[in-house]
């Protein structure tokens, strides 16, 4: 990996460009890199990386209202060109950069929340639900947790030890990974789970057994979901529309829930986006060997 000059991208019908202040490190593209993703995502190096970002608007698109030069505002790019890792980007999903968060917060928000928002909604997610969230404190689970919490649901979230009294602060209940997991949920949960998501892998027969069928596990980091019967999800939605909603705005080939809602909570004190840590763009390096380790809560990020 190493940092390079090319040709500035420029707004597109439906898109803004901003001036990249801070950008998120994927674990997606962690694993694309190592090549773990080879038989599923086709990938023509040199690739660029970074789907999510957040920054100060310097472009706005044909089509594009609600939004204006030198706003501030946090989004995705497209997910088939990705690029967000830079000093500009185009964003195809956006909405205005929540007032109590730093760049570093927003820059790597939008495709947690994108992830976090699609697979509740599969599993139909909703008041008096009882929610297992597998690897609850990094980035994707400690938002999921958050937004299940909004719904009206109880959440469960397996952490590390070391991470557990960061899950309660969140408002889950936590319980450890490992052998004889079924039975530290039931204990927690004696009526049972209603859904699973897992955001770690690894676990999926343990997984069913607690949700009780595997229609109700949706997993985004398990590649052998398919031999257990459960939902691998990834990638958001297109769509043929564009938006001129001023909250939330969305390119002609992206549809994004969960923006407007994040803005939302953030507002009213309820949504958290943890940052793991902050590199400058040109330690991208040493940003993705962290992503490949162990590291603490949240999201890993890249500042300009």
């Amino acid at each position: 990996m190493h940092v390079v000059e090319v040709p500035p991208p420029h707004a597109a019908a439906g898109q803004i460009r901003i001036t990249v202040r801070a950008s998120g490190v994927s674990p997606g593209e962690v694993r694309i890199r190592s090549g773990a993703l080879r038989d599923r995502v086709c990938v023509v190096f040199p690739y660029r990386t970074g789907f999510d970002a957040a920054g100060v608007v310097d472009e706005v698109g044909d089509g594009v209202t609600g939004v204006s030069v030198g706003d501030t505002v946090f989004g995705m790019v497209d997910s088939s060109s990705r690029g967000a890792n830079a000093d500009v980007a185009v964003l195809v999903a956006w909405a205005p950069t929540p007032a109590g968060w730093s760049w570093a917060e927003a820059g790597g928000a939008a495709g947690s929340v994108e992830t976090a928002t699609r697979v509740l909604d599969r599993l139909a997610v909703a008041a008096g639900h009882t929610v297992l969230v597998q690897g609850a404190s990094g980035a994707v689970g400690s938002v999921a947790v958050q937004f299940a919490l909004a719904r009206g649901a109880r959440v469960v979230g397996t952490a590390s030890e070391a991470n557990h009294a960061f899950l309660r602060s969140l408002g889950a209940e936590p319980t450890t990974y490992g052998p004889g997991l079924p039975d530290r949920v039931r204990a927690l949960a004696p009526a049972g789970v209603d859904a699973v998501f897992d955001c770690a892998g690894g676990a999926l027969p343990d997984l069913v057994a607690v949700a009780g069928d595997p229609a109700r596990v949706v997993t985004i980091a398990d590649l052998g979901a398919a031999a257990h019967g459960v939902h691998l999800s990834h990638a958001a939605p297109t769509t043929g529309a564009v938006s001129t909603d001023a909250a939330v705005g969305r390119g002609d080939r992206l549809a994004v829930s969960g923006l407007a809602d994040a803005v939302a909570l953030a507002g009213a004190g309820r949504l958290r986006v943890p940052v793991a840590a902050a590199f400058a763009l040109a330690d991208v390096v040493a940003a993705h060997e962290l992503s490949e380790n162990r590291h603490p809560p949240g999201k890993i990020v890249l500042v300009n």
